[in-house]
């Protein structure tokens, strides 16, 4: 057992790799080189006949007779090994009593253990003799009593078994001994006693389930009730035996001791027992002919019948003691081999019949399993059968009548020998055979489902064997003895933990040299991918210090030592397993253990990939396997492990498989399942990378390392390792193209896991995915035509990377600049908010610097509208100088944007940065300030910039005069009707002539209204005389205008230029601006501009009186009449005095018109002079007469309405009178006494009294008021009234009205107010005219005290115009 151990430590320090299983079972070691024999010696002959394990105690019976005890030695902590050691405690030789005349040869040895750990008994069926030991130590116990001529023993109730050791306190347990005329049930406890007797003989198997026990003889297999003693007789174990009548099987028989035994039907104590579940298709009567069903389905194949053991036995001589045929049988009933060669006292040398060894099995608390066939080397069949005898399931097949069965698990199996995945147990039985090979027969398991549903049509079949090792010989043709162990043990499987444990992966074996030595190899083959590859190495040196500065507190020493503990505990937490199952060939020993599914998806792809994986079929056999749990959901955490490493594993072998050029071509479905098998396997996406000679460089490795399944990182050392990976050439331009597609798909769908917190080490892996990605699509991208991305393509993927961020930022730069794509670059820069970065990237495509995805169009105008997004004003500020450098009017839009983001420059600081850094730009932004802004303060400075801009050209280019001189005389020679000449200009202005859009802008601001200083320009434009006289004519006649030279001006306009509608327009606008309606008002300055922007305008006064107009219309005549041209003369004039003859003395026009002209020329305007006065006159009549008319009838009506109201009597004024006065800025009230003084009247009026007058009365009713108040006066004073009282007028609703308070007494007189303007009043003596109109006609004795105008107002209801009249007492009005 030692050596076991030293080789377990020296597999564990250099892992062997030992071909897998893949069925449902494998054989592990449970102790080798067992020493049957006593003294040491290599005894052939001696062979393991039965074994059995209980809590650490291991028997085993052998053909010599011994029963060896092994105890089992706890495991040392430290010791990984699955290898369990025991030690030898005992070799007990049983008592049994040897029948005359039998030699020792023909012993069987141990034939059965039965242990009982309910009791603490074991029994021992030893050469046909049962004995009694004590547990574990096999003390004799009952008195070294003894039962002969036994040839089973067992039937313990299967239904209490798998709680016999948890429940020690109990009275005793029942088994079953099969003697040569009955069957004994007994009740083993303090003592054996025997209960009951059965008379069954020659019983060779049982299997009991509570009260029934299936049993079998040499030939039959039958159902007893131990407590009634019925019998069911069911099939024959052979189909070919017509011993037994047919019409007996399945009638129930009483066998408690009539001689007959009287048929009963199966209405038997069963009845009472739960039925199991029997799908109607799956039901079989009872008449069905066995013999047809095994018929139709064996193979018939022709075996060799001398190559395999006999699993037969021969039936007893007549004359002899009969003895059933010798077996073992197992915990569950399953019968166990006899020792080969070895006969029972009395048998015949030369058997007469061949019988088939039955094979009892009890699948579930409600079946058995029996086993029949034709014959040892056909096939077998196993039928499941009810309590009843009924059929339950399909039948299954053995390839050959199997030596031994046992069935594991399902779904009443408590000792199962798979590990607990917390699933539903799956049910397999296993049967020990022979098979036909090459070579010959090897006996191995044939393993398959015992609770499948039938509706395959071939149900799944495995094949195991016992392994051979070299410290292990096992002869293939040696028969294999198979037995459920009553206890179990836990195991684990040391290839999950190797396959599952986290190992540090290592993708550059020699680390950063090895990068820098490929490096500098790189240098002679592609200058650019050098450069790339030494940057990266100095980036990863450098990342590679920093981290081992961050990480040397949080990875102390150790640690990677530790972590490897800490995963292999983790993995071995997950591997283990219970064993309860033995299987034994020669001197060995092996547990059959569950095979984990990991290990068996493991084994499909190791055979898959034994191939290298060349063809398409080699391809579908990785993909069948992972298409095999494709959907099925984790139902533990080993099964999701499992499902990972596998998709990992097969991952890694479609990769290399794809990568290695001689291999088939993928199709694009499985390019697809492959990607998606790398995305799902959350296998860490930098040992896919490492795995790729082009991008593997990029793989970012810090001192944590990269952790994988062991299993997973063993295949890609492995590939590493091989001739196929290229290890000398690096960087991207070496792959193909469809595996930069292939890398394209697979990185961008890893990017999209970015955030999720279940990827490990997430900043290093995003930093190698987003590195590789932009190396796959920056390569992918020379060859996609010039300019911006258009739909899908993979320049609109590249934007889609730099535009989201990276996380290899540095990384990114390097890669970037190296396939020369600055417009890259800045859209990177764009993705981290560096505008500085952003601007000088742009700078350098502006300037020149090789960019080669041609992108950047417009540079410029890109580069203003990114200035107006950023708020940085000092960056704003240096590109804006460059900018109006380059090109001015772009640039000084930098500094004019009014919705940039940056504080706005103020017009001063702005105009101070361009005067000093790009005085180029200066006008153009003093243009914005004066024509976008107004701020007029600047339109000196601009007129001077235009005049030097037109006077230098001018005076430099003798060409640029000839041109200016022509244009005067082309617009001379245009007939009537033409344009003016600043329209002239515009109109023939070339859109890119700067000095001709200079002299535009010129005339514009000197006509326009702004303050400036006209004798500076004046100045500049008389120094121009000197190169060539009058060559600014429109801009010496806007000065002569400004300066009030009206005939100078209009002499130019006339005979300079020949603008006569120009000269026309100047004198009705009384020398104003010639060309204002010709441009646009100018604009009011910005709100925000300061009072110091705005200069002060142009004093611009009234509008020109009628003298100025007229004394200039006779300037511009006498320039008309000197018209050289005589045609143009006399159109003109004529023209002249026909639009515009009232502004003309009909005199002084005759004066001045050469006599020799015709009448005819100027009678248009005599007609015109002579209408005009004929008609002032007679509308001067009309006028009179409609006034007068107008207020005779208001008069009439006013007195027709006094009358109708009649007087109002008053009583005599109190002390103090309310008066209410309304002026026009809103209504007082003040108290006075009756005797009202002038004085106090004017103290209340607006002084002057006439500045309450002018404002127009909205309603007549005003007036009329009044004169109606006058009238009261009247006739107050007809009536002879010594006091004619105040009188005071209001608006009541839009209804005027007058109230005459007198003598206490009040009468109100309402008159409807008519419209507005309809009567006219004419002033009267004595009458005082507010706006124009009497109020009263006073008599000689009454004072006017004051009067008051019209309040402004809204139309409608409320008070909107009053007039107040107070009159003092003792006057008499007429």
């Amino acid at each position: 057992m030692a050596s076991d151990a030293q080789d377990e430590e020296r597999a564990l320090e250099k892992p062997k790799r030992t071909p897998l299983e893949s069925g449902p079972y494998v054989l592990r070691t449970l102790l080798q080189d067992v020493p049957l024999s006593a003294d040491g010696a290599a005894d052939h002959d001696i062979k393991i006949n039965c074994v059995d394990y209980l809590d650490g105690n291991l028997y085993v019976g052998t053909s010599a007779s011994e029963l060896i005890h092994f105890v089992k030695i706890p495991p040392d902590p430290a010791d990984k090994s699955p290898t369990t050691t025991f030690v030898q405690a005992s070799r007990l030789q049983p008592a049994f009593a040897e029948p005359p005349g039998s030699s020792g040869s023909s012993r069987p040895g141990v034939q059965q253990i039965l242990l009982l750990p309910r009791v603490g008994k074991a029994c021992i069926l030893c050469n046909w003799t049962v004995t009694f030991y004590s547990l574990p130590e096999l003390s004799p116990v009952f008195g070294n009593i003894q039962v002969k001529n036994c040839s089973w023993i067992g039937g313990v109730d299967l239904n209490e078994f798998g709680s016999d050791h948890e429940n020690p306190q109990s009275s005793g347990i029942t088994i079953l001994l099969s003697l040569n005329r009955r069957i004994q049930v007994v009740r083993i406890g303090e003592d054996a006693r025997v209960i009951k007797k059965i008379d069954f003989p020659a019983s060779s198997l049982t299997v009991r389930r509570d009260s029934i026990a299936c049993v079998a003889d040499s030939r039959n297999y039958a159902l007893l009730e131990i407590e009634r003693q019925l019998k069911i007789p069911l099939m024959s174990i052979s189909s070919l035996d017509e011993a037994q009548p047919g019409n007996i099987v399945g009638q129930a028989q009483d066998i408690s001791g009539s001689d007959g035994g009287g048929i009963l039907r199966s209405a038997s104590s069963a009845q009472s027992r739960p039925q199991s579940e029997v799908h109607d298709s799956q039901q079989h009567r009872r008449g069905t002919s066995l013999g047809n069903l095994i018929s139709g389905n064996r193979r018939q194949e022709q075996r060799p019948a001398d190559q395999d053991e006999p699993v037969f036995q021969e039936p007893p001589e007549p004359t002899g003691s009969p003895r059933p045929p010798e077996q073992i049988p197992s915990r569950d009933g399953t019968p166990q081999p006899q020792a080969e060669g070895l006969g029972r006292p009395g048998a015949a040398a030369k058997p007469k019949q061949v019988f088939l060894k039955p094979h009892i099995a009890s699948p579930t608390p409600e079946e058995f399993l029996l086993v029949t066939g034709t014959g040892p080397l056909e096939p077998g069949i196993g039928m499941f059968v009810n309590l009843d005898g009924d059929p339950t399931r399909p039948t299954i097949e053995f390839d050959r009548y199997p030596k031994e069965i046992v069935v594991d698990g399902g779904p009443a199996d408590l000792s199962s020998s798979r590990p607990d995945l917390g699933e539903l147990e799956e049910g397999y039985v296993l049967a020990a055979m022979g098979r036909e090979f090459d070579d010959g027969v090897h006996n191995g398991l044939e393993i398959q489902r015992w609770d499948a549903d039938g509706s395959q049509a071939e149900p799944a079949k495995y094949w195991l064997e016992p392994p051979i090792t070299d410290s292990s010989i096992v002869i293939p043709s040696q028969t294999l003895g198979l037995r459920s162990l009553l206890g179990s043990d836990e195991t684990h499987f040391q290839e999950i933990v190797d396959r599952l444990r986290q190992q540090r992966f290592k993708p550059f074996s020699g680390g950063i040299a090895a990068i820098e030595g490929s490096t500098m190899s790189l240098r002679s083959i592609d200058s650019r991918t050098a450069l790339s590859m030494e940057q990266m190495s100095k980036e990863r040196e450098l990342f590679e210090r920093d981290n081992d500065s961050q990480d040397d507190d949080s990875l102390p020493e150790g640690w990677e030592s530790s972590r490897n503990a800490e995963e292999e505990e983790f993995a071995r937490r997950l591997a283990g397993s219970s064993a309860g199952l033995a299987v034994w060939s020669g001197h060995q020993i092996w547990w059959a253990l569950r095979n984990p599914l990991i290990l068996r998806l493991d084994a499909q792809l190791e055979a898959a990939a034994a191939s290298d994986i060349k063809t398409v079929s080699e391809r579908r056999e990785l993909f069948a396997v992972l298409n095999s749990f494709r959907g099925r959901d984790a139902k533990s955490e080993l099964e999701f492990l499992t499902f990972n490493y596998i998709r990992q594993k097969a991952s890694i072998l479609l990769l290399t498989s794809f990568l290695q050029a001689d291999k088939e071509s993928f199709s694009d479905p499985e390019l697809r399942a492959l990607e998606e098998v790398l995305v799902d396997s959350l296998l860490d996406p930098r040992v896919v990378l490492s795995l790729i000679p082009g991008v593997r460089n990029e793989v970012i490795e810090t001192r944590r390392g990269i952790w994988i399944f062991g299993g997973v990182k063993t295949t890609a050392d492995e590939y590493i390792a091989t001739d196929a990976f290229d290890k000398g050439r690096a960087g991207v331009s070496i792959l193909p193209a469809h595996t930069l597609q292939f890398l394209k798909r697979f990185l961008t769908s890893w990017r999209r896991k970015k955030g999720f917190g279940s990827i490990p080490d997430e900043n290093e892996v995003f930093r190698t995915v987003d590195a590789a990605l932009l190396a796959v699509l920056l390569e992918l991208d020379q060859h996609s035509p010039p300019g911006l991305a258009k739909g899908k393509s993979v320049r609109a993927d590249l934007y889609d990377l730099v535009d989201n961020g990276v996380d290899c930022f540095d990384r990114a730069e390097t890669l970037i600049e190296s396939y020369h794509r600055l417009f890259v670059l800045s859209r990177l820069y764009q993705s981290r908010r560096m505008a500085e970065e952003v601007l000088t990237t742009w700078r350098r495509i502006v300037e020149g610097e090789r960019d080669d995805g041609g992108e950047f169009r417009d540079g410029e105008q890109r580069i203003r509208e990114y200035l107006s997004k950023i708020s940085n004003q000092a960056l704003v500020q240096e590109y804006g100088v460059w900018l109006a450098n380059r090109n001015p009017k772009l640039g000084v839009q930098v500094f004019a944007d009014e919705k940039g983001r940056a504080p706005k420059f103020e017009p001063a600081h702005a105009v101070q940065i361009l005067r000093q850094d790009a005085p180029d730009a200066v006008k153009y932004y003093l243009e914005y300030l004066v024509f976008g802004q107004g701020h007029t303060i600047y339109v000196n400075e601009l007129i001077t910039y235009y005049l030097d801009v037109v006077i230098t050209h001018l005076q430099a280019s003798a060409e640029a005069r000839d041109v200016l001189i022509a244009t005067y005389a082309a617009y001379r020679a245009l007939r009537p009707l033409k344009p003016t000449y600043r329209q002239f200009l515009t109109d023939n202005a070339p859109p890119d002539d700067e000095v001709w859009q200079s002299r535009l802008r010129l005339l514009q601001l000197l006509g326009g209204p702004y303050e400036y200083d006209a004798s500076t320009c004046r100045q500049r434009i008389e120094s121009l005389e000197a190169t060539a006289p009058d060559l600014l004519v429109p801009e010496t006649i806007i000065l002569d205008g400004r300066e009030r030279k009206h005939e100078n001006a209009l002499r130019l306009l006339v005979h300079h230029l020949g603008d006569y509608d120009t000269a026309v327009a100047y004198c009705i606008r009384g020398g104003a601006s010639i060309y204002s309606i010709y441009q646009a008002t100018p604009s009011s300055p910005h709100p925000s501009a300061p009072e110091t922007s705005r200069a002060p305008k142009r004093r611009e006064s009234a509008p020109p009186t009628e003298d100025q107009q007229a004394r200039l219309f006779r300037a511009v005549l006498s320039e008309f009449l000197a018209i050289e041209d005589v045609s143009d003369r006399v159109e003109q004039t004529g023209m002249l005095l026909d639009r515009f003859g009232g502004w003309f003395d009909v005199d002084e026009v005759l004066s001045l018109i050469p006599d020799s002209w015709s009448v005819d020329l100027i009678a248009g305007f005599l007609m015109r002079a002579l209408r005009r006065m004929v008609v002032e006159k007679n509308e001067t009549t009309v006028a009179r007469a409609l006034s007068s008319s107008q207020f005779l009838r208001i008069q009439h009506d006013l007195v027709v309405k006094i009358e109708e109201k009649g007087p109002t009597f008053e009583e005599a004024l109190s002390a103090q009178s309310r008066v209410s006065l309304i002026p026009p800025n809103g209504i007082e009230h003040f108290e006075r006494t009756a005797k009202f003084q002038i004085k106090d009247a004017k103290r209340i009026l607006p002084d002057p009294p006439q500045a309450a007058l002018g404002y127009p009365l909205d309603q007549l009713a005003v007036l009329l008021a009044t004169d109606m108040a006058a009238a009261v006066c009247a006739h107050h004073s007809r009536r002879k009234h010594a006091h004619c009282p105040y009188v005071i007028l209001d608006d009541d609703n839009g209804i005027a009205a007058a109230r005459v308070h007198h003598h206490g007494a009040q009468r109100r007189h309402r008159v409807d107010a008519p419209p507005e303007g309809r009567h006219r009043h004419r002033a009267g003596p004595g009458a005082v005219l507010p706006a124009g109109r009497p109020v009263a006609r006073m008599a000689p004795g009454a004072e006017a005290l004051g009067e008051a105008g019209g309040a402004g107002g809204g139309g409608g209801a409320g008070i909107r115009e009053t007039s107040c009249c107070w009159i003092k007492g003792g006057g008499h009005m007429t």
